[in-house]
């Protein structure tokens, strides 16, 4: 991918089958230490719990996330953005696609866990009213993973 996409038609969608390709490459591209396997995300894609969607700019996915919901609680199962458009809200634009579907669901209580050595993950979910209330030791291939938590009503509108 080396094309930059242009922002201006930037589209969330829900995730099918059909994207696991173009989200693969971004998985393994982002995560090489820790990527899922594609029968991990179609088994995902398959969960009736679970909703996945995409960033879509032109033709190009740029970015995907997941929720899982077993309201009250939910998680943020993954999130990734292509690096070529860090900093133009794809992220922010997926999280509070998540949060609003978990609210819909009736999650009240969202967890989620990020790299210890991802500082630009963990502003933009402190951004969202996300604090740290843990760490799990070697939870990721060369990091701790910290627990993050966001309950509604708490420094929200909701």
């Amino acid at each position: 991918m080396s094309r930059t996409p242009n922002l201006t038609g930037l589209r969330l969608r829900e995730m099918t089958p059909d994207d696991v390709p173009a989200v693969m490459v971004l998985e393994r591209a982002l995560f090489p230490a820790d990527a899922w396997s594609e029968g991990m995300l179609r088994d995902e894609l398959a969960e009736p719990t679970r909703h996945y969607l995409v960033a879509v700019s032109g033709d190009m996915v740029v970015g995907y996330a997941g929720l899982r919901f077993v309201p009250p609680e939910g998680d943020v199962q993954t999130m990734a953005v292509s690096e070529q458009v860090w900093g133009h809200g794809v992220g922010s634009a997926m999280l509070t696609e998540l949060l609003e579907q978990a609210r819909e669901r009736g999650v009240t209580h969202m967890f989620l866990e990020v790299r210890s050595d991802n500082p630009r993950a963990q502003r933009l979910y402190g951004r969202f009213g996300f604090v740290q209330i843990g760490v799990r030791r070697g939870y990721y291939n060369g990091a701790d993973a910290l627990v993050m938590r966001r309950v509604a009503g708490e420094g929200d509108d909701e």
